[in-house]
């Protein structure tokens, strides 16, 4: 499976955002997948993770409250909608995914991860 994101953007501190990932190739419905960011000068971190179901997430403790991830009805395109943006959330966003048979799981491993888009949240 191959993953586009896209949605990035300059942004107030305070706004809003909405970041895709459309999954295509292989049927994207069987993975589980997420969102990771990596700022400048910092390592890869987790964000958020959403179940082939699309019923179970998982949030980093950083972006709870402000982020909700979801997937579309195909299951194949999930959704990163980012409110109440800090200048902190200034990274490059990535999406990921995983295979799994396991519909509700959610995971923090990924093994297939798309480009970047880059998210700038001014002060």
């Amino acid at each position: 499976v191959q993953l586009q994101a896209s949605g990035g953007g300059l942004v107030q501190a305070g706004g809003s955002l909405r970041l895709s990932c459309a999954a295509s190739g292989r049927d994207g419905s069987t993975y589980v997948m997420g969102w990771f960011r990596q700022a400048p000068g910092k390592e890869r971190e987790f964000v958020a993770s959403i179940s082939r179901s699309g019923l179970n997430t998982d949030y980093a403790d950083s972006v709870k409250g402000r982020f909700t991830c979801s997937r579309d009805k195909r299951k194949t395109t999930v959704y990163l909608q980012m409110n109440s943006l800090i200048p902190e959330d200034t990274a490059l966003y990535y999406c990921a995914a995983k295979y799994t048979r396991l519909v509700h799981e959610t995971t923090r491993d990924y093994t297939i991860w798309g480009l970047g888009t880059l998210v700038t949240v001014s002060s």
